[in-house]
């Protein structure tokens, strides 16, 4: 079975710096939102959904405030840098 067909994330980028983090697989799941969901919500796409919430990309804060409220959370709600 290929990745595409396994739904798997294609983005595969080194990974971004280890102390950012984010909620948003958590949050997706509490508001039973999918990836596709909130990629339309917030103007991007699954694909960078998944990566994000990999942690292999970090979203622009434009794309940050828009997953905000896409999801009707707070940045600090959404994203935090683990100590």
């Amino acid at each position: 079975m290929s990745e595409k067909e396994r739904g798997s994330c294609p983005l595969k980028r080194r990974k971004t710096d280890p102390k950012f983090r984010n909620r948003l697989r958590v949050t997706r799941a509490e508001l039973e939102i999918s990836q596709g969901e909130l990629a339309v919500r917030a103007g991007t796409s699954r694909q960078t959904i998944c990566a994000i919430e990999k942690g292999n990309f970090n979203p622009t804060a434009p794309l940050a405030m828009k997953l905000c409220k896409a999801l009707g959370k707070t940045f600090e709600e959404l994203f935090y840098m683990e100590d």
